[in-house]
């Protein structure tokens, strides 16, 4: 036999058994390689969890940059009283594309189309358009008692509204016997092609009537109606859209705008809230806050009471 040559331990050279010092070396060998294989476990458990955290905070962290904060500034309808609304946005889900509406999704409180009405817009209100008009080709018969003045309408052409459909919708405002010519002062008649008008009624984009209310206050751009001079300028959007703030159909939201603006073109002045419960006078600036009275589109109420408030200075 050769005695140069070692045995591995746990075996025998069949003739006698490991000795104690073989056998310690073997254990040792043993708990290294336990040692060795528990340390590579616990690394490779610690680096699992570590993959698992890093990317979850790295989306959340792309999520955050990608969120879409949209200020809705403040939507006053005044000169003429209109609508705000609260500002959206903060986090939400990592999505691809923007976080605004798509294109093809309807305007939020789109109205649905109705007789006189100018039906639902397929896509959200344009921003702005050409600043060419047309004019409606319908006209009407005198409604009230008063001496008649005359108006016409005419549509930002672009805007997806019909002519003929938006005047008769502002005919049976003006016609509506909660409206002013319940006073028998008062008397309007929508007028043709070519005939000379008192008064005209502009439905325009949201850039084209800031242009033609010269709006400058930031919180109003894009936002307002107005009466300037014996125009009245109707909002596309708020037309569309109707007002956050005001409880009650579209329809009934585009009969404040006309009886609020209407209102100034017959020399009525800003009126206030006459007290908790009651309803806010047309010629209120309902969009600063209705201080307690209850929404409202009409000057008279049923009974034909005027709804007055005092006079703003």
């Amino acid at each position: 036999m050769n005695r140069g040559l070692t045995m591995p331990a746990g075996h025998s050279s069949g003739r006698s058994r490991t000795s104690p010092r073989a056998q310690r070396r073997a254990e040792r060998r043993k708990r290294l390689r336990r040692t060795i294989i528990l340390g590579s476990a616990a690394l490779a458990a610690v680096s699992a969890t570590a993959y698992a955290v890093v990317p979850g905070d790295e989306t959340a962290g792309s999520a955050d940059d990608r969120a879409a904060v949209q200020p809705d500034r403040p939507q006053d309808g005044t000169p003429s009283g209109g609508s705000d609304a609260a500002p959206q946005g903060g986090k939400q889900a990592a999505a691809p594309g923007p976080a605004s509406p798509a294109p093809s999704k309807p305007a939020a409180g789109s109205p649905t189309p109705s007789p006189g009405g100018s039906g639902a817009p397929s896509a959200p209100v344009p921003v702005s358009g050409p600043g060419t008009f047309k004019s409606s080709a319908t006209s009407g018969s005198p409604q009230g008692k008063g001496t008649v003045r005359r108006w016409r309408i005419e549509v930002e052409e672009g805007s997806g509204v019909d002519p003929d459909s938006a005047a008769r919708s502002v005919e049976s405002i003006l016609a509506d016997p909660r409206g002013w010519t319940r006073d028998p002062a008062y008397a309007f008649q929508l007028a043709g092609p070519g005939q000379p008008v008192d008064f005209t009624v502009k439905i325009a984009t949201p850039t084209t009537t800031d242009r033609l209310c010269e709006v400058v206050t930031p919180e109003l751009i894009g936002e307002t109606n107005c009466r300037a001079g014996h125009t009245v300028v109707v909002n596309l959007k708020r037309w569309q859209e109707g007002s956050p703030q005001f409880s009650g159909p579209v329809e009934e939201y585009r009969a404040l705008i006309v009886n609020h603006e209407v209102g100034h073109e017959i020399g009525r002045d800003h009126e206030t809230c006459p007290g908790p419960g009651k309803p806010a006078p047309a010629m209120m600036q309902q969009i600063k806050g209705l201080l307690g009275c209850k929404a409202n589109a009409w000057p008279y109420d049923a009974n034909g009471t005027y709804l007055s408030g005092p006079r703003v200075p």
